[in-house]
């Protein structure tokens, strides 16, 4: 089991507590995830940690494919790997309608052809096999539409790139099955331990579509889990609930939040149309309250200290199953650190 770390968080100002990453560091923890929705970026936040720490791996979790010509990708990506002796890892997100319509400016048709053909061509820079040429429905390169000069050609990167990790958040099926085609690894939001059923069957169907053989043994399953200790179990509770009744009460509009989705096949049905009815009547003390505990604890780790200890056995048997690869742990109490690297490192 690997264990990574959360390292940057959405709030009216940004900063990066690097003695933090520092110490996880020293501990033994193998990664730390930035991340971007409409405020700081995610690559920022990934050079300052690189920049700070010596061996931790860094990856961005995830960087949005609507805001960026894959071109910019492949550049930022092959330019942190070289500043960091290959420490970078790319995280790449089609993020939602809310946001890439909303903010960026452009649209949400075809969000998983977008990411095909985003790789696609991020990878054919990287190999510098040959001049970059892409003619898909996302990306024409050259570019030869409307109000071009005519003058485009080919190019091939001048740096030299080497083959960068890349990861794929997803939660649905489909999303699956292109990460376990397509990328070296999966970043799951959320991820029950004893429900793999649940995504076993869209990575196989990726799996069987993938260039070369590809399985579990060579690809990445990597679900954040929020963890707060404490004895009082409501308490530990609540911030995983409110995080819940936001991503799958707002986080999309009704009848397009794939959040709320992915708590319905994991057996909450009722709960999570309860949830987004009231968050988005502006109830959002009693979506909180509709949050079940039980679904807390099937998705994150809350709760004493032995009481974690008790449920980390399902991470483990996980992990074992090659299931999950790392943990992405989402903590604000430093003890966290040292309590996992204890019990998994």
């Amino acid at each position: 089991m690997k264990l990574g770390l959360i390292a940057s968080r959405f709030s009216a100002t940004f900063n990066i507590d690097i003695e933090l990453l520092q110490r996880a560091e020293a501990l033994g923890y193998h990664s730390a995830w930035t991340s971007e929705a409409y405020g700081n970026d995610a690559v920022t936040a990934a050079a300052w940690i690189l920049a700070n720490t010596n061996s931790l791996r860094v990856g961005t979790g995830i960087m949005q494919v609507a805001a960026r010509t894959p071109a910019t990708t492949a550049m930022t990506a092959m330019s942190l790997d070289h500043l960091s002796n290959g420490r970078f890892m790319l995280g790449l997100g089609p993020s939602g309608p809310q946001v890439v319509e909303g903010w960026h400016g452009v649209s949400y048709s075809r969000p998983l052809t977008r990411m095909r053909e985003h790789i696609a061509i991020v990878r054919q820079i990287m190999a510098r096999e040959a001049p970059l040429e892409m003619q898909g429905y996302h990306y024409k390169v050259p570019f030869t539409g409307p109000g071009t000069t005519g003058l485009g050609k080919p190019l091939k990167s001048i740096l030299h790139g080497n083959r960068v990790p890349i990861y794929t958040a997803a939660i649905t099926p489909k999303g699956v099955s292109l990460s376990a085609e397509l990328a070296d690894g999966l970043l799951p939001l959320w991820m029950n331990p004893k429900r793999f059923d649940l995504l076993e069957p869209y990575l196989n169907e990726g799996f069987a579509k993938a260039v070369g053989k590809k399985d579990l043994d060579n690809f990445c399953v990597c679900p954040s889990v929020k963890v707060r200790t404490g004895d009082d179990l409501d308490q530990c509770r609540l911030p995983a609930k409110q995080e819940l009744a936001l991503y799958v009460g707002g986080m999309g509009a009704r009848g397009k939040n794939f959040y709320n989705d992915f708590v319905k096949r994991l057996g909450y049905e009722s709960a999570a149309t309860e949830i987004q009815d009231k968050f988005l009547a502006g109830k959002k003390n009693q979506a909180i309250d509709a949050v079940p505990d039980e679904l807390v604890d099937d998705l994150f780790l809350v709760g004493s200290k032995e009481r974690i200890r008790e449920r980390l056995v399902a991470w483990r048997e996980a992990a074992e199953y090659r299931h999950v690869d790392t943990m992405i742990i989402d903590a604000d109490q430093p003890e966290v650190l040292e309590f996992l690297a204890e019990e998994l490192l």
